[in-house]
């Protein structure tokens, strides 16, 4: 199996010599990948007005982040063999359309059941979109440092969406209504729509393949119960019900799925795909970093509110030079990769975010913003931004041209998952720490093991590349 991914005219069959830049291929998907992003956390500081308006329950408030974040890595992966199969564009227009229609609803919402369907269908949306502008992304650029700087964009818009949450949030809910967090998506998303249309040229693999319908159906239902068990190890703890029946259940079902796999003439995953080095322990790294990154911007709102005494606004503000400093990295992660190979650029954004980590476990109760907050999180996020444009280089490039939107789908799954289940584990451990206390001793007690925890999970990441990663992204 060849495990290029080439950005040859089999993946562009339908893009003519004189079609849009590659520079507006990037723009448009980067824009999707922004959206996607953005909602995962803009949602945030909106949920106490989005519980007074509707009368939303504690548990119901939960599942307004809940909804979207199940149904996003539930579905990740169908949403990227779909775009392999029925065409790059066709999926991207699809997903964004749901997504912005979902946006609309749940904005104008009047009960509570309302807002939580919209909410889900926006994750649907997102798990179609999301795989499509990867994709797009290297189809549009050929292999080398142009390709690295373009997903270096991609990098750096979705690490700079998922910042601007708190700010974007704080702001529209400050200023306008808790509506605007979702009303914001629609006007933005109707002029990428209409973008995409236009001038996306279609991508597909080619080859006639149907999409595998029994796996496609296990793998969505195994993501989406361990995605539900792991956010009720928050909501009802480790030891109740319906986490001790979600989680075995949701890994019975993706090893359900992995032996069907093994069995199906046209699998939604083939299997020796996972045996490609590159993909395999690339995402395993972004899963890893993504647990432990995940809950950086979490953790540290919370910090900054709940013991700084911040404004959700002020604690937005107060993360813009982190938000910068994904970017940056994320920038300077190409140039570095020429030189010293992904490998190396990924080992080293690990090893300087684990030192923010480090940093960030020493706060106190009357920290001061710049030793606190200001320069652990650009530590932090300079390092994110490092480590992951050579990590969706590799795990990309290791994949052949028909199986470029299900590797993409893979490299979000493996983030959204990781995410998903450190910010759980997180939550659980800064709990406990806390002894059910609210006073600042108490809560910076527990934020501070989140981060003594964190450095210790990008460490051992750390340590997988150095023995795992490919040392160059694989040439054909």
């Amino acid at each position: 199996m060849t495990v290029m991914l080439e950005s040859a005219d089999v993946t562009r069959t339908s893009r003519p010599r004189t079609g849009p830049p590659a520079w507006l291929l990037v723009a448009l998907a980067c824009a999707g990948q922004f959206l996607v992003v953005l909602d995962v956390s803009v949602v945030n500081v909106a949920l106490p007005s989005m519980r007074a308006d509707l009368g939303l329950s504690e548990q119901g408030l939960q599942w307004v982040v809940n909804a979207y974040s199940i149904a996003f890595a539930g579905f990740m992966l169908l949403g990227g063999r779909a775009g392999d199969l029925y065409g790059r564009k066709r999926m991207f227009v699809v997903g964004l359309g749901l997504f912005t229609l979902a946006s609309l609803g749940g904005g104008l919402a009047q009960e509570s059941w309302q807002l939580l369907l919209a909410r889900a269908v926006q994750g649907l949306g997102a798990a179609v979109l999301a795989p499509a502008t990867l994709t797009i992304v290297t189809s549009a650029v050929p292999q080398g440092p142009a390709r690295a700087r373009a997903i270096a964009t991609w990098t750096a818009v979705g690490g700079g969406g998922g910042a601007a949450g708190g700010l974007v949030g704080g702001a529209l809910v400050d200023v306008l209504s808790w509506r605007w967090v979702l009303l914001i998506n629609v006007p933005i998303g109707a002029i990428v729509l209409v973008g995409s249309v236009l001038r996306l040229p279609e991508s597909r693999a080619g080859d006639g393949r149907r999409l595998d319908l029994p796996g496609a159906l296990l793998a969505t239902a195994g993501l989406a119960t361990l995605a539900y068990g792991i956010s009720q190890t928050e909501a009802a703890g480790w030891t109740a019900v319906t986490t001790v029946v979600s989680l075995p259940a949701g890994l019975a079902l993706i090893a359900l799925f992995l032996a069907v796999e093994s069995r199906t003439a046209a699998p939604l995953m083939p299997l020796p795909l996972l045996r490609v080095r590159a993909v395999w322990s690339a995402n395993a790294a972004m899963f890893l970093s993504g647990s432990a990154m995940f809950c950086m911007w979490f953790f540290m709102t919370l910090y900054a509110q709940n013991v700084l005494g911040y404004s959700p606004l002020d604690a937005g503000l107060a993360l813009v030079p982190s938000s910068l400093a994904v970017i940056l990295g994320s920038k300077l992660a190409p140039r570095f990769m020429r030189t010293l190979g992904p490998r190396t650029v990924a080992v080293l954004g690990t090893a300087v975010a684990a030192a923010g980590f480090a940093w960030q476990s020493t706060l106190r109760a009357d920290g001061t913003y710049l030793t606190a907050i200001m320069i652990p999180g650009i530590l932090m996020m300079l390092g994110a931004g490092l480590a992951t444009t050579p990590l969706a280089a590799l795990a990309t490039s290791g994949a052949a041209p028909g199986e470029a939107g299900l590797v993409s789908g893979l490299v979000n799954t493996s983030r959204t998952m990781g995410g998903s289940l450190g910010l759980a584990v997180m939550s659980t451990i800064a709990a406990a720490r806390s002894e059910g206390s609210d006073t600042p001793g108490a809560l910076t007690d527990g934020y501070a093991l989140v981060f003594r925890v964190g450095t210790g999970v990008l460490l051992g990441g750390l340590v997988l590349m150095l023995l795992a990663l490919p040392r160059r992204v694989p040439a054909g």
